[in-house]
């Protein structure tokens, strides 16, 4: 079996460009979930409404993740041993980046340090994976030994599991992101990490666009639809609530870990 290492070879100047996929006009419901960071039992407790919910629609179904799986919460490696498991079938899953996994691919490819990391909340998703972290912090900075642990530690699958996520789904009336779109600007000139990372300048714009970006990032209470974008993230690490839609028919529907929580009628392309 080859080491992460070993695969890794030497330090990459630049990150690869993720996928960006565009698909027709869906048959079946589409559903997204925001952003999870290592709240798998969230995530397995939404998935569960987003199954029943499934029931009552044709397929195929597609489920669309939003980015940011790791860091902060409590189970980031077992979540993304999770998201590499097949669907039940009728369902396709397409997991998306967010910045959070392009932070953590960095440091994996030599592009960014450990502490860079640290900074996103990588203590958590490092303990996933068995690292002792306070063996870490004796360590200090700088140390080799420090990589060659972590390296260690996470599987191979998890490194192209990394490697092989989506930046953007793009379909009619519809475009599905981590973090935002810029509608004034062609998507083939905004940057992987800008569609991870934007925020003022997409929520400020977001109302020109015409299409609804669905979308992560920047936690709020409760979903948010306003003109040209629906925001998913509700703050899973915090508050234990994670929240999808389903969208059918231009139209869409909350869906919650916490059953009842939030079900009222979501958006209108």
């Amino acid at each position: 079996m080859k080491s992460l290492s070993r695969l890794l070879g030497s330090r990459q100047p630049e990150r690869r460009p993720l996928k960006r996929i565009a698909l027709p006009e869906p048959s079946g419901p589409v559903y997204a979930v925001g952003d999870v960071h290592g709240c798998l039992d969230a995530l397995l407790a939404l998935e569960d409404e987003i199954f029943a919910d499934a029931a009552h629609f044709p397929e195929p179904r597609l489920l669309i993740m939003l980015g940011d799986y790791v860091d902060r919460g409590p189970a980031s490696a077992q979540l993304i041993d999770h998201l590499m498991q097949p669907m039940p079938n009728g369902f396709t899953r397409l997991c998306l980046a967010g910045n959070h996994e392009l932070v953590m691919l960095d440091y994996l490819e030599g592009r960014g340090n450990l502490e860079d990391w640290l900074r996103y909340g990588a203590e958590a998703t490092l303990a996933s994976y068995g690292v002792d972290t306070a063996y870490l912090a004796k360590l200090g900075q700088g140390n080799a030994e420090r990589d060659m642990l972590i390296r260690q530690a996470i599987p191979v699958a998890h490194l192209q599991f990394l490697r092989q996520l989506a930046i953007v789904v793009e379909m009619p009336g519809f475009a599905f992101v981590h973090a935002g779109i810029l509608p004034d600007m062609p998507l083939d000139r905004q940057s992987d990490w800008q569609l991870a990372t934007v925020r003022k300048s997409f929520e400020e714009k977001a109302h020109l666009s015409e299409r609804v970006v669905v979308h992560g990032h920047t936690p709020v209470e409760q979903p948010l639809h306003m003109k040209g974008r629906v925001n998913l993230d509700t703050g899973a690490c915090f508050t234990g609530q994670l929240t999808g839609i389903r969208l059918w028919h231009n139209t869409g529907r909350y869906l919650s870990s916490r059953p009842g929580g939030n079900v009222r009628p979501a958006v209108r392309a």
